[in-house]
């Protein structure tokens, strides 16, 4: 893995090889940051990563400047890997050890950008429960955005809050926002 821009930018990070991950492209990552840089201040967000992995989507936002990162993973490799990255580059990343859609279920805390990275392979089913997780419990701060990160045989189109999709690649990019504006 590389952190492709930022304060650690060119900084290869290396896990091992028995950690369940697939992290997402330099390419693929590049031009996820490009759309984010021009929504976002991104020193100024809050940012939930969901599916972890080895936390490349979580060091690429604090390299860029991002403060308030919370990552989740259920693999206790992935966490450690994580932690032990954190602590080296000191980016203050709140790690999680929780399966993602418990951690959902119990979470109350809203996030400027959510971003959900599952097994290419999830089932539809679990797909459509993470997005109604997210938008029930209403988990996005007003212009908030939700990127779930699947492989070119998902379509995620039909849902409500879906806005567009890009594809890099064999990576896809859904975006989503909540169509309803806090009351707070």
């Amino acid at each position: 893995m590389r952190i492709v821009s930022g304060k650690h930018r060119g900084r290869r990070l290396t896990a091992p090889a028995s950690l369940p991950v697939r992290p997402t492209t330099d390419m693929a990552k590049e031009a996820l940051f490009n759309i984010l840089n021009n929504t976002y201040y991104l020193e100024d967000i809050s940012v939930l990563d969901l599916f972890a992995g080895i936390g490349s989507i979580s060091f690429e936002f604090a390299s860029r400047g991002s403060t308030d990162i919370v990552a989740v993973d259920e693999h206790a490799g992935c966490i450690k890997f994580l932690e032990s990255t954190d602590k080296l580059l000191e980016s203050g990343i709140q790690t999680i050890k929780s399966d993602v859609f418990s951690f959902l279920e119990r979470n109350s805390r809203k996030f400027d950008v959510i971003f959900a990275d599952p097994p290419y392979a999830m089932e539809e089913e679990r797909f459509n429960r993470l997005l109604e997780l997210i938008f029930s419990k209403g988990l996005l701060k007003d212009d908030g955005l939700l990127i779930i990160e699947h492989g070119k045989q998902t379509n995620l189109s039909d849902h409500t809050n879906f806005e567009r999709s890009r594809k890099y690649g064999g990576n896809v990019f859904s975006f989503f926002k909540d169509n309803v504006p806090d009351s707070e």
